[in-house]
């Protein structure tokens, strides 16, 4: 199953390998550079189905980092589009983009917060920092939270014109949609606090949002953690329930992650710790699912496919280790996989 296509909406990916989106930390001013574009190109040479771009912030305050990616101007499409545009030219991989805002964990450097002068003045749906000692993050009014379904809007079409085949919503780790999502985050007492529709509205205004800038040649995925490992907190049965929501309002594939939302919590990690969060999500509520988590070998994430655990395999270490996975693996399995004409005579070993 492994290299057999899977589609979404118009959007055909050529194999299940999933290159998952990954923070590297080296932009200015939200500018992607030549780095990024070696970086995402070579791992499309690679025969990875499709490409993950890294989480991009909205608005500079979604940025976990001052060297985050951007999409908040045209400056910043621009040069993504540069990216896609070569994917698409050399590769048979789609590409996606992750908007994402970091909510309450922005403003750092090496996971540790950085003074207000050098950063900026984080925001939440409530004033809980997530750690005591950060300062306290600004809770969002009903206002600015409709500014930031609005940023998300406009980011989106700012990556349709780009090129990009997928738009993921960042809704996992930690980051402002999942700090709507948990009660234990989220201690607001309007319609965006308590219930769990009401935690939930931010989440599916943006999806309604970002909906409206796509047509069927865009697909529109949703990351989430399936767990934050926390007493009372977010968990797997609050997973299916939202999953089966998203369906409805035209979610395509809910990628299922897990943790980043408490600070401290025990994570149990193991090889493919996170696939039985993918597989309950998909199982209960008949949605496709992707899945990631210390998964490092061919066979295994065969395995996950063929019981029916996921429908997308995300790595992400081991691409950042060997960029060609999804061709070797391939070769082990002897299916056809997309393979660079420039690299033809390493094909067949003689």
């Amino acid at each position: 199953m492994l290299y057999t296509p899977i589609q979404f909406r118009n959007v055909e990916i050529r194999n299940r390998w999933v290159m998952s989106p990954m923070c590297m930390y080296s932009c200015e001013n939200g500018i992607a550079n030549d780095f990024h574009f070696v970086h995402y190109g070579s791992r499309s040479q690679g025969g990875t189905g499709l490409i993950m771009v890294e989480a991009t912030g909205v608005e500079p305050r979604g940025r976990i980092t001052n060297h985050c990616m951007g999409i908040w101007n045209d400056e910043q499409a621009l040069a993504l589009q540069k990216i896609v545009e070569f994917i698409h030219k050399n590769s048979e991989s789609k590409v996606g983009i992750q908007l994402a805002h970091a909510g309450r964990k922005g403003s750092t450097w090496n996971n540790i917060q950085i003074p207000i002068e050098e950063g900026w003045e984080t925001i939440a749906p409530s004033s809980i920092p997530y750690h005591p000692t950060e300062r306290i993050p600004h809770a969002l009014t009903v206002g600015e939270i409709r500014n930031l379904v609005q940023y998300f809007k406009d980011a989106a079409r700012r990556a349709v014109n780009a090129g990009f085949d997928v738009i993921e919503i960042h809704g996992a780790h930690g980051y402002l949609v999942h700090q709507f999502l948990s009660p234990l985050s989220n201690i607001r007492t309007d319609e965006y606090g308590g219930s769990f529709e009401n935690r939930a509205r931010f989440l599916l205004e943006i999806v309604d949002a970002v909906n409206e800038e796509l047509n069927e040649n865009t697909a529109l995925f949703v990351r989430i953690s399936g767990t934050e490992y926390a007493e009372n907190g977010w968990n797997v049965e609050d997973s299916v329930k939202l999953a089966k929501i998203l369906k409805d309002h035209h979610v395509d594939l809910v990628d299922v992650s897990s943790g980043g939302n408490i600070h401290g919590a025990k994570i149990p990690v193991y090889e493919g710790y996170q696939v039985p969060f993918s597989s309950e999500v998909r199982n209960q509520a008949q949605v496709k699912t992707g899945t990631v988590g210390l998964i490092t070998k061919v066979e295994q994430a065969e395995e996950i496919l063929q019981k029916g655990d996921a429908d997308l395999i995300f790595i992400a270490r081991e691409i950042l280790r060997n960029p060609y996975i999804a061709v070797q693996g391939s070769f082990e399995m002897k299916e056809e996989c997309f393979f660079p004409h420039q690299y033809l005579r390493a094909k067949i070993s003689s």
